[in-house]
């Protein structure tokens, strides 16, 4: 075969193209995470009680399971307490989505932001040392700043190791778990004014209850969660997590990982008064009403700004924008008080039914007058009738013989038309008006000569 060399040829030189292009963009895709990098992703999660922290870094690493995990919960709002672990373990998630099943604010956290989330799952798996240091710098800073510190919601000890200073946030009341809410733009550089501010970066939620989840002697109870900060290595069921041993398979993945944007992330560039533009703060508030579509190839996740959220429809708890009256309907007034003029309604005014045969007529205002359609007058110079007003009987003239009619403009001496209501006399016709003589006169014809005059010759 002659064409094999050249079409072989053609083939790899098309491979190392695609090759040039897309090997860039794989490896900077494969890169582990810079220490910086990875600041920025743990910022919204790094000053978390130590054990919630360890369930949300070990879910991380099946992203597609986040949004299923949040799924079920929406399509199940009504299981609570030990029902609900039962149901999700029924389903076949990982221990570590069993356990958050009780924060459902925090797993529709990590569902808007996936991306991140997905990111810190990869780097989790691949080295959880650099994972661990991440955290204890960014707990570092903040307490450097004034805004970690102990209340009545958590308890922030501080232990010196050989070569590190550990810190570890546990919950003030060992039945009750307060998941904190804060601004990383703020919390990690510290305010400008007292402390007084500072205390207030921090703030919490409604409290769980997670007796349960104590008493529990199941492997993803909350005493069997939490860190080694020594080792620099999460454990689960009193042992170091190394992956699940038979881990949750999702039914469709559907989920693809996006490329992280760090321009769009607090810390870019080491500075967290950066403040990126549109940025919302992650917050673990109040989980949505449930009835939202889940989440999906055509309803991806991710935050919505409020100027892009559909309008709601109007209710008694939300008025909303009032629809527009429908034709026909008259416009509602509210009453009035006492002492103030009543206003009438204003119908809406209604389009005339078309005429038949004609054209359409178009709707008048109120207070202004109807136009009706303009006929064209009729060939022949004759006025065009009134429908309402009788039309008279034409009588033949006694000079023209029947079936002939005066000419356009004239009437039969003795005729003329009754007048009608509301109409003045008419006026006595004139006479017909005498042809105007021509200019050139007609020729005259010749005299003939007499029979005996004799003819001139020629």
């Amino acid at each position: 075969m002659p064409h094999q060399p050249k079409f072989t040829a053609f083939v790899l030189a098309v491979v190392f193209f695609f090759l040039q292009i897309f090997t860039p963009l794989l490896s900077a895709q494969s890169a582990p995470p810079t220490p910086q990098e990875l600041d920025q992703l743990l910022s919204p999660v790094a000053l978390y009680p130590d054990s919630l922290l360890s369930q949300i870094l070990t879910a991380s690493t099946n992203p597609q399971e986040i949004l299923d995990v949040d799924n079920w919960l929406y399509s199940n709002p009504g299981l609570t307490g030990t029902a609900l672990t039962d149901a999700a373990q029924q389903q076949g998630f990982d221990p570590a989505f069993i356990a958050l099943v009780n924060f459902p604010q925090v797993l529709e956290m990590m569902a808007q932001h996936v991306d991140d989330y997905a990111a810190i799952g990869q780097a989790f798996s691949n080295d959880q040392a650099a994972v661990s240091d991440s955290v204890q710098r960014l707990r570092a800073q903040a307490y450097s700043a004034g805004s970690l510190q102990s209340n009545s919601q958590q308890t922030v000890q501080v232990q010196q190791a050989p070569g590190q200073t550990i810190y570890v946030i546990q919950p003030a009341n060992p039945q009750v778990v307060y998941v904190p809410q804060y601004d990383p733009t703020v919390v990690y550089s510290g305010p400008s004014t007292g402390t007084i501010v500072a205390a207030s970066m921090i703030t919490f939620g409604a409290g769980i209850a997670i007796g349960a989840l104590i008493a529990s002697n199941q492997p993803w109870g909350w005493n069997g969660w939490g860190w080694n900060w020594g080792a620099r290595r999460v454990y689960y069921n009193h042992v170091y997590w190394g992956g699940w041993p038979r881990p949750y398979r999702p039914p469709n993945p559907w989920y693809r990982p996006r490329p992280i944007v760090w321009r769009n992330r607090p810390g870019y560039g080491g500075n967290w008064g950066y403040r990126p533009p549109n940025y919302r703060p992650p917050y673990p508030g109040n989980r949505p009403v449930y009835g939202r579509p889940p989440y999906g190839p055509g309803n991806p996740p991710g935050y919505r700004p409020p100027g892009n959220r559909p309008t709601p429809l109007p209710g008694p708890g939300n008025p909303g924008t009032r629809p527009p009256n429908r034709p026909g309907t008259p416009v509602t007034r509210p009453t009035p008080r006492p002492g103030q003029p009543t206003i009438q309604p204003v119908p809406t005014p209604q389009p005339r039914p078309n005429p038949p045969g004609g054209r359409p007529s178009r709707p008048t205002s109120p207070g202004q007058p109807s136009i009706q359609p303009v006929k064209p007058a009729p060939v022949g110079g004759t006025r065009p009738t009134n429908p309402s007003q009788p039309r008279p009987t034409p009588n033949p003239s006694p000079n023209r013989p029947p079936g002939q009619n005066p000419p356009p403009g004239q009437r039969p001496p003795g005729q003329n038309r009754p007048p009608s209501p509301g109409r003045p006399a008419s006026q006595p016709t004139r006479p017909a008006t005498q042809p105007k003589p021509s200019a050139r006169p007609a020729p005259q014809p010749k005299p003939a000569p007499p029979p005996n005059t004799p003819r001139p010759q020629r």
